[in-house]
C-alpha cells in the first residue's frame, strides 16, 4: 500500500479501533447513505464538489485544507441535506468505514489511470530514467574532480603574426625604426582568469598573464601602435618577457542592492565602472580604440586601488583611485622605487564616472584627475612621444571625456556606433623634473604654460558579415595629441585607422586578419630627428590573430 494511501487510511481506522460501543441509535442512517453505493443518475444529491457548498465550514476552521483536498481532489465527501458538514460531530464507527470504503475505491480509480499512463508510456519513461541516471553519473563525476567548489577558470591564448613597415620624408626617422621594429615577428599572449564567488554575489579575480611582447615591433606599452588593450600587459616600469605575472587580484562584493565596491593590489580602471560606454571590441586591434576614444581618462590605470558604483535604474554613478606604484615605500624620486599611496609619485589617478544605459544605446561623462604619472601610460596607446611626457612633469593632469554607443537590435547592413571625445589640462611644470631625454628638451623649453590635448575615435562594427557569427571592423580616430602650451615645430595629428575582419572558425577559436595606419606615431618629436622638422613619418602595420578561448 503507497504511503499516501495509509495516511488517509489512518484517521479512519482509529475510529474504527476506537473501543466505543455504538447502537443503532448512534448511527446516523441519512449519512451512511451519502457514502453509499451511487443511483442511475450519480452520486447522492448530496455530495458536494467544492467545500464552498458546506455553509458551516470557514477557511479559519482548522482542518478546512484537509477537507477541501479530499473534495476536490478524491471526491469522496458528503454532507447533511441542509447543505452542513457539522464537523464538530462525533463520527460513529459506521461512519468512518463507509467514508473510508468510498475514499478508497476513488483512490482506486485513481491508480489504476495512473497504471494504464505507465503502461502507455513505459518506453519514453525507460529512456528518461536513463538519461537521469547518466546525468546522476556525470555530475557525481565532476564533483569528484573539479579543483575547486568556488572557482571557474577562463582562459585566452593569443598568436598574433604581424609586422610594421615606417615611411615618410623624414628619412632618419624612417630608417632608423625601420631597422629597429620593422621585422616580422610571431608573438603570443596568455590569460588564465581565475572567478571565485563565496556567495554567489562577490568576485574574486585572479588573473595570471604571460607573453613576450616587449621585444617586437609592437612593443610592450612602449610604443604608440600596442596592440588590444596592450598585449602582455604589464606593471609600470618592469619588463615581463616570458614571465608568469600576476596581472589582477582584486575582490568586488555587493555592499546592498544598488551599491558595489571593490578592492585589490591590482585592480584596473575599467574594474571599477558600472558600464562601459562603448560596445566596439576591446579585442579588436589598436588599443587606443579600447579607451571610449580619451586615453587620458578612460587611462586603464592598473595598480592598487579601491572603488564601486552605485546604480539606480538606468542611471550609475561610479568612482575609483588607483596608485599604479601603491605597492613601493618610496614616496618620492624617479624610477621604479617612487611610489606609495596618496603620495606625488604614486601614479595615481582618481576617477568619477555618470553613466545612462538603455538597452540598445549608452551615455557616459568621465572625469580623471592624475598625479604625476612616468613614461606613457596615462596617454598609452595614443600618445605622441612629447604628449607621453607631459603628465610626467606636470603637477597634476585633469581629464574629462564624453563617450556613447548605439548598437542596432538585429544583425544587418546597419553597424553599432561607438564614439568618444577626451580632453586633457596638465598644469604646474618644474624644468627640474623633466627627463634627461635630449629630443625632449627643445620641445619642452618652449613650453607657455599649462598644455592641453585632445583625442577621439570612432568604431563600427557589423555582425554576422558573409558568414553568420563573423564580424567585420573599422575604427578611425586621432590620438592623444597636443593642442596648445607648446610651440611645435610639426603638425602633431597622430591620426590612427584600423581595419579587421574576424572569421569564428570554431565556438572557441576565431582568426582575425587585419590592417592599422598612423599618419604620425611619434607626432611632433619625430620632426627633431631630421634637419626638416615639418617632414612626414608614419607607420602600417598588417597582423593575422589567432585567438583560443577555453
Amino acid at each position: 500500500m503507497k504511503l499516501f494511501q495509509k495516511l488517509l487510511l489512518a484517521p479512519a481506522a482509529l475510529g474504527l479501533l476506537a473501543p466505543v460501543a455504538a447502537n443503532a441509535a448512534d448511527v446516523n442512517i441519512a449519512g451512511l447513505s451519502q457514502y453509499g453505493p451511487s443511483s442511475a443518475s450519480g452520486r447522492a444529491a448530496e455530495q458536494v464538489t467544492s467545500i464552498t457548498q458546506f455553509s458551516d465550514v470557514q477557511p479559519t476552521d482548522w482542518a478546512y485544507q484537509a477537507l477541501s483536498n479530499l473534495i476536490e481532489r478524491y471526491g469522496c465527501v458528503a454532507g447533511y441535506p441542509n447543505g452542513t458538514y457539522r464537523g464538530n460531530r462525533a463520527m460513529t464507527r459506521y461512519e468512518a468505514a463507509a467514508l473510508l470504503n468510498a475514499c478508497l475505491d476513488r483512490i482506486t480509480e485513481v491508480t489504476d489511470e495512473l497504471k494504464r499512463l505507465m503502461k502507455e508510456f513505459e518506453r519514453e519513461l525507460a529512456v528518461l530514467r536513463g538519461r537521469v541516471d547518466g546525468l546522476e553519473a556525470r555530475v557525481g563525476e565532476l564533483e569528484a574532480t573539479q579543483f575547486s567548489t568556488t572557482t571557474k577558470l577562463r582562459g585566452q591564448s593569443t598568436f598574433v603574426l604581424g609586422a610594421l613597415n615606417f615611411g615618410g620624408t623624414n628619412t632618419t626617422s624612417r630608417d632608423l625604426y625601420n631597422q629597429r621594429q620593422g621585422g616580422t615577428t610571431f608573438n603570443y599572449d596568455v590569460r588564465l582568469n581565475f572567478d571565485t564567488s563565496f556567495t554567489g554575489t562577490d568576485l574574486l579575480r585572479t588573473t595570471l598573464r604571460t607573453g613576450n611582447f616587449s621585444s617586437s615591433g609592437f612593443g610592450n606599452g612602449r610604443y604608440p601602435w600596442q596592440l588590444e588593450a596592450a598585449f602582455q600587459e604589464c606593471t609600470i616600469g618592469y619588463d615581463c618577457e616570458n614571465t608568469l605575472n600576476v596581472n589582477r587580484l582584486f575582490y568586488r562584493f555587493n555592499a546592498s542592492k544598488d551599491i558595489v565596491l571593490g578592492v585589490g593590489g591590482l585592480i584596473r580602471q575599467d574594474d571599477l565602472l558600472a558600464m562601459w560606454p562603448s560596445v566596439y571590441p576591446a579585442d579588436s586591434i589598436l588599443d587606443f580604440f579600447t579607451r571610449a576614444g580619451a586615453p587620458g581618462a578612460y587611462s586603464l590605470n592598473l595598480g592598487s586601488g579601491a572603488g564601486g558604483w552605485l546604480k539606480k535604474g538606468d542611471w550609475s554613478l561610479s568612482a575609483s583611485y588607483i596608485a599604479a606604484t601603491g605597492n613601493a615605500g618610496n614616496p618620492s624620486g624617479w624610477g621604479r622605487d617612487k611610489g606609495g599611496i596618496g603620495t606625488r609619485y604614486s601614479n595615481a589617478t582618481g576617477s568619477v564616472q555618470l553613466g545612462y544605459q538603455k538597452e540598445q544605446w549608452g551615455a557616459a561623462a568621465l572625469y580623471n584627475y592624475t598625479t604625476p604619472f612616468d613614461y606613457s601610460q596615462v596617454y598609452g596607446g595614443g600618445a605622441t612621444r612629447a604628449a607621453a611626457f607631459v603628465p610626467a612633469i606636470a603637477d597634476s593632469t585633469n581629464s574629462f571625456a564624453l563617450s556613447a554607443y548605439w548598437q542596432p537590435s538585429n544583425a544587418g547592413l546597419v553597424p553599432s556606433i561607438s564614439a568618444g571625445w577626451g580632453w586633457n589640462s596638465s598644469n604646474g611644470f618644474s624644468a627640474s623634473t623633466l627627463p634627461n631625454v635630449s629630443y625632449l628638451k627643445p620641445v619642452f623649453s618652449n613650453w607657455k604654460g599649462n598644455i592641453t590635448s585632445q583625442s577621439w575615435s570612432v568604431g563600427l562594427q557589423w555582425d554576422d558579415v558573409l558568414v553568420k557569427g563573423n564580424e567585420l571592423g573599422m575604427g578611425v580616430g586621432q590620438m592623444t595629441f597636443i593642442t596648445s602650451g607648446i610651440d611645435l615645430p610639426a603638425t602633431d595629428g597622430n591620426y590612427a585607422w584600423e581595419w579587421w575582419y574576424k572569421l569564428q572558425m570554431t565556438d572557441n577559436i576565431s582568426v582575425t586578419p587585419a590592417l592599422f595606419y598612423q599618419s604620425r606615431p611619434y607626432g611632433a618629436v619625430s620632426g627633431r630627428r631630421s634637419d626638416n622638422p615639418t617632414s612626414t613619418f608614419s607607420a602600417l602595420g598588417g597582423l593575422i590573430k589567432t585567438t583560443f578561448k577555453f
